[in-house]
């Protein structure tokens, strides 16, 4: 119940926040513009940090997996000398 009244509380700063934004910037203030160079670099920059992210993270994955199975490999190999 406390966590639907907190939500609720948020939810109406939230609305009220921007109803307040939404009559400031329709009296005076005039829209700020973004040039589409802008945009672009943004979304390009945003694409290649994706792929960077995955790339670094399959790479760690693989090498923890390299690594497991090469741990795993030592131990077969040594319960194999052991047997004989």
């Amino acid at each position: 119940m406390a966590s639907n009244t907190l939500l609720l509380f948020l939810l109406l700063c939230v609305h009220e926040g921007t109803m307040a934004n939404q009559a400031s910037i329709q009296e005076d203030a005039p829209c700020y513009r973004i040039e589409p160079v802008t945009l672009v670099c943004v979304v390009i920059s945003d694409i290649v940090l994706t792929v960077a992210i995955v790339l670094i993270t399959y790479f760690c994955a693989s090498r923890r997996r390299r690594q497991t199975y090469n741990a795993e490999k030592v131990y077969m190999n040594v319960r194999a000398n052991c047997k004989k």
